[in-house]
């Protein structure tokens, strides 16, 4: 079996009491959305579902405080005929506790797209890198992260199927996508890394 892992341990404020989001193989899921803060005072918004039973082992009110403990998930979705990918969090466990803000991500897995480097008008160095964290029954989760600095510049120089692990945590992004219809406020999510390193060959 191979080696992979994929954490994310949440804490931050409910904006809103879950809402049923699908139900499978006789098992209910609802959704949520939770706030948590950066050092900088920006606020990520990330999509958290979570399984009944899950969610009425605990009480829950808006803007309570939770910790959640789970796995950074991706699903296809298509929409007027375009396919595009749904980032969010699957929760093993919540808690109802006050505390820090936490917002830790670990991820394990290939590249699976030849990683993109770039710098922005100010000179700052950014790699963005497309990985796919294996899950079980032979599926993966396929995850954009997004590298900064002398990290952006050592990952810019893996291929594809090259694994890497990657500490950081999950963003949400605002950006206007232009359409057809005019223009549309999207919110993307990625894995911001604070640190990664190339693992040896797992192939």
């Amino acid at each position: 079996m191979e080696h992979s892992a994929n954490h994310i341990t949440l804490r931050g404020s409910l904006v809103s009491l879950p809402q049923f989001s699908h139900e499978n193989h006789g098992r209910r899921f609802f959704r949520f959305l939770l706030e948590v803060p950066r050092l900088s005072g920006t606020v990520d918004t990330l999509p958290v579902i979570a399984e009944e039973g899950v969610l009425n082992s605990i009480g829950l009110s808006d803007g309570e405080m939770l910790t959640v403990a789970g796995q950074v998930r991706s699903h296809n979705v298509r929409t007027d005929g375009r396919r595009h990918l749904l980032i969010f969090v699957f929760a093993n466990a919540i808690i109802c506790e006050d505390g820090e803000p936490v917002n830790d991500v670990l991820l394990e897995g290939p590249i699976c797209r030849e990683p993109t480097y770039r710098r922005t008008p100010l000179g700052r160095e950014i790699c963005d890198v497309m990985l796919a964290v294996p899950r079980a029954f032979k599926r993966a989760d396929y995850l954009p992260c997004i590298l900064w600095g002398r990290t952006a510049q050592e990952i810019s120089q893996c291929h594809t199927r090259d694994r890497i692990r990657i500490c950081g945590r999950l963003q949400s992004r605002g950006y206007t996508k232009v359409t057809e219809s005019g223009s549309e406020e999207r919110t993307a999510y990625e894995i911001s890394a604070l640190t990664a390193e190339v693992l040896e060959e797992g192939f």
